[in-house]
């Protein structure tokens, strides 16, 4: 019994830490465009930046 005194806490802060992770992730928009750079050594072209992209959406 006394390892689940460790092991429960352990386990709580790893999952805060990977959660925090994840949204610090999303809020940098680290998922927003997964396709354009798979197709960049494939093209030739020119590919807009990110801020450019940007400045389209608003």
């Amino acid at each position: 019994m006394n390892i689940l005194i460790m092991t429960i806490p352990v386990a709580i802060t790893l999952v805060v830490f990977f959660v925090l992770a994840y949204l610090s992730a999303v809020k940098n928009e680290q998922f927003d465009d997964l396709e354009t750079p798979a197709h960049i050594p494939f093209s030739d072209d020119e590919f807009p930046t990110i801020e450019e992209q940007k400045t389209r959406r608003q």
